[in-house]
């Protein structure tokens, strides 16, 4: 007999998980897919208008589950639902609000401990969005960054983002004036933005930079120029039949030449592959993968029953559907 579903609200995910528990549970779902034990579904992706409708999914462990949200104007509401993989019943639905900011900015933390030089003090940011703040959140759990550089297109945004980084971290901020002056100086470089045409070239990179580009996760948006290929001497993704399918960026470069220089972020952990002295720039790509956000459910889950958290969902129970209209009333 199956237990009752749970249903895990976001104020539940924020106390059960923080961001360094985030990073820890998904470089082991790295490993274990690497060893073959957990798969991604291939994203898929519906474009309305200026609209998407995206779902993710994956394996992991004995537990199979979908994250779907459609991205609009007027906004969104992203759900993580999973379902045993031996029986189909129902395990959780998970308000993934957080769970997504988690599960985004972790990847990258992850991708940077393996990546960037170990000495990084100093981080870039491009783009102020609701993404921004667990991306430098994430750079600080795994490198010791004194000093964040700020740019987004809006002068009060990236104004007020300098504030909020400054409440949230203690680190020290700058607020510049262009790409280029945030990129100075810095080691690790994260671009996370909606710019449908590339802003970043490589010339603005410091030699041996670290690059997270997680912004353009569809095909109509672009956020680096083609000559940061050129320098890269590490190049890994999350997901790489996501890049191969949905990254303007990584297809212009690499769908005619070949996908041989492209190490999926699993592969590199597995293998133990980290910056070399001789490496210039690192350059990482998350377009979003089901395995990551698995994993941070399989943890919530996890946690959740340990501490009696969770609303408890009766599994549904199949119906016979009516098969044939009311019959009309006589009209005598």
């Amino acid at each position: 007999m199956t237990t009752d579903a749970i249903w895990i609200t976001e104020a539940e995910v924020v106390e059960l998980m923080d961001l360094g528990e985030a990073i820890a549970a998904l470089e082991t779902a790295l490993r274990e897919e690497a060893r073959g034990e957990a798969r991604n579904m291939t994203k898929t992706l519906l474009q309305y208008g200026k609209n998407n409708l995206h779902a993710i999914g994956g394996k992991l462990g004995n537990l199979v589950g979908t994250k779907t949200w459609t991205h609009t104007q007027g906004g969104t509401c992203p759900l993580l639902l999973l379902w045993s993989a031996e029986n189909g019943s129902l395990v959780a639905v998970i308000e993934a609000f957080a769970l997504g900011n988690l599960r985004t900015g972790g990847i990258s933390g992850v991708a940077a401990d393996w990546m960037a030089r170990k000495d990084a003090r100093v981080m870039a940011l491009i783009g102020t969005g609701k993404q921004a703040l667990a991306q430098v959140g994430a750079m600080l759990a795994v490198r010791s960054v004194e000093r964040l550089q700020i740019y987004s297109t809006r002068a009060e945004s990236r104004q007020g983002f300098a504030v909020k980084a400054r409440e949230e971290f203690g680190v020290e901020t700058a607020v510049c004036a262009s790409v280029f002056e945030a990129c100075r100086g810095a080691q690790i470089v994260t671009l996370v933005t909606r710019a449908a045409q590339p802003f970043l070239a490589a010339s603005m990179l410091e030699k041996g930079a670290h690059l997270n580009a997680v912004g353009a996760i569809a095909p109509d948006r672009e956020e680096f120029a083609q000559d940061v290929f050129t320098r890269a001497t590490l190049v890994a993704v999350d997901n790489l039949l996501g890049v191969q399918q949905l990254s303007r960026e990584f297809m212009t470069q690499y769908a005619a030449s070949g996908w041989d220089k492209v190490m999926p972020l699993s592969k590199l952990v597995a293998s133990g592959r980290r910056r070399s002295g001789a490496d210039d720039v690192s350059l990482f790509k998350a377009m979003g993968m089901g395995v990551s956000d698995l994993a941070l459910g399989v943890e919530l889950i996890k946690r959740a029953r340990e501490r009696g958290a969770g609303r408890a969902i009766p599994q549904p129970k199949k119906q016979k559907p009516r098969l044939t209209g009311t019959p009309a009333k006589s009209p005598v």
